[in-house]
């Protein structure tokens, strides 16, 4: 098992060759991870609206 030391001076190394991204690449993962909740926030509303509509038609309208 590492000891702390040990630990803090990987963790070190990893900061150091880490490197911030391009605006380019952060924007096309943003859009990304957007596009991908939208969907399952759909995906999930649509679900919700069947299972009202369904199950519960009096609450439905």
């Amino acid at each position: 098992m590492l000891d702390l030391r040990e630990m803090v001076d990987q963790w070190k190394k990893i900061f150091t060759l880490a490197s911030k991204p391009e605006r380019d690449d952060f924007m096309t993962t943003l859009k990304l991870s957007l596009l991908g909740m939208a969907i399952v926030g759909g995906i999930a509303f649509i679900i919700r609206v069947i299972f009202y509509a369904f199950l519960f038609p009096q609450i439905a309208g």
